[in-house]
């Protein structure tokens, strides 16, 4: 049983993976942005486009 508690105690202690899990909170967030501007981008640039295409002969 102490050797539970023991392991239980290091692994609370430990930060490598905290760190690791910031990191991927982090880095889904990162692509969350990502995703969103080039959704958003897209659309105006579809726009644009049909425009211009509309102008030329």
């Amino acid at each position: 049983m102490s050797s539970l508690k023991t392991m239980c105690d290091t692994f609370r202690r430990d930060a490598r993976g905290v760190t690791s899990i910031e990191y991927a909170l982090l880095g889904a967030l990162i692509a969350m942005v990502i995703i969103g501007a080039v959704s958003l981008l897209g659309t105006n640039l579809k726009a644009l486009y049909d425009m211009v295409a509309a102008e030329v002969p």
